[in-house]
């Protein structure tokens, strides 16, 4: 065995075993284990070489600075540490997994970290600051991250929305599939596979819901709120133009009644330039015989009936304009 990156006795050097876990995170036991006194545990600590992470858990500084770098390293190290003294049969998940596999979440994820463990693995201790769910854990749910043990993304995707509302859920779930990390038939499968537990019913309309063309969150949440207000269901990013010219690429489209819906996040026209690059489009885009709606977020988060009062109005404005004209006075 060789001795451990960045963890330095102060009297001498023990050999230590990798561990497999993040940072090579080790314990209190496994380091006396393998021939650290108490106190040097401690002087380890003092001097730095040594970085306790919770409570008998610790990780070579070496490995483990780097980490702390970011905030996403930040978290992983957390969630190792907690996962720790929960044995092999338990993971990283929920919000904590899609955090760490990057996917978007409707507001802001909870302070505490979200682990699951498979009934009876390890031990039943959870420290502070981390919530503990009891479930099972096929194999084919966990994925590792730099030795760490989260759930899959469509295990994560069916989690949250078994925990949350349609409308968080789908937010997750587009992103899973937009950054390509499942697909739609891995997510109904999972949800499938959790059929018999709580939320599962919400879970299995998410994934059949789920669309990797949603760019955002906010075209996540509209599409809900479409559902939601009785509107057909548009088209994604679909390409509009008059003749061989392509005028625009578009959120959403109802091609029956001509009609381009555009959801404007607060980053979407930031400067002058933009906002009169989108003022032509428009009008080329109403020349060629579309309607054109804009909303922004807090209108289809606070009131989406508004903005499905407004689209179903350029319905029928479309509609006045196909109608054949009537008969000469």
């Amino acid at each position: 065995m060789s001795a451990a990156p960045g963890i330095v006795s102060p009297v001498r050097p023990h050999p230590l075993s990798e561990t497999g876990r993040l940072a090579n995170i080790v314990t209190t036991a496994e380091l006396l284990a393998a021939g650290f006194s108490a106190g040097q545990v401690r002087a380890s600590v003092r001097t730095g070489s040594l970085i306790r992470l919770g409570r008998g858990v610790y990780a070579p500084a070496e490995l483990a600075r780097p980490l702390f770098q970011t905030a996403r390293g930040r978290l992983m190290l957390r969630a190792a540490a907690a996962l720790t003294p929960l044995g092999s049969g338990a993971a990283a998940s929920h919000h904590t997994a899609a955090t760490i596999l990057g996917l978007d979440l409707l507001g802001r994820p909870p302070a505490v970290i979200a682990l699951t463990r498979a009934s009876g693995s390890g031990s039943r201790r959870s420290g502070a600051g981390t919530s503990v769910h009891i479930a099972q854990l096929p194999p084919e749910h966990i994925d590792r991250s730099l030795g760490l043990p989260l759930t899959s993304a469509a295990r994560t995707v069916a989690d949250l929305a078994r925990a949350s509302s349609f409308r968080a859920g789908v937010v997750v779930a587009d992103s899973a599939l937009r950054r390509r990390l499942t697909t739609g038939a891995e997510l109904a499968a999972v949800a499938a596979g959790c059929r018999k537990w709580p939320g599962s019913a919400r879970a299995a309309a998410v994934a059949a819901f789920a669309s990797a063309l949603a760019e955002s969150p906010l075209e996540s949440i509209s599409r809900v709120a479409f559902r939601d207000c009785g509107l057909p269901r548009p088209e994604l990013q679909v390409e509009l133009g008059d003749g061989d010219r392509i005028i625009a690429r578009v959120d959403f489209y109802w091609d029956h009644y001509r009609t381009v819906a555009e959801a404007d996040g607060e980053m979407k026209y930031d400067n002058r330039f933009e906002a009169t690059y989108q003022l032509r489009r428009d009008a080329r885009l109403r020349d060629a015989g579309y309607e054109v709606v804009h909303f922004g977020w807090s209108e289809i988060y606070s009131n989406p009936g508004q903005v499905a009062a407004s689209i179903r109005a350029a319905f029928r404005r479309a509609g006045l304009r196909a109608a054949p004209p009537g008969p000469a006075a």
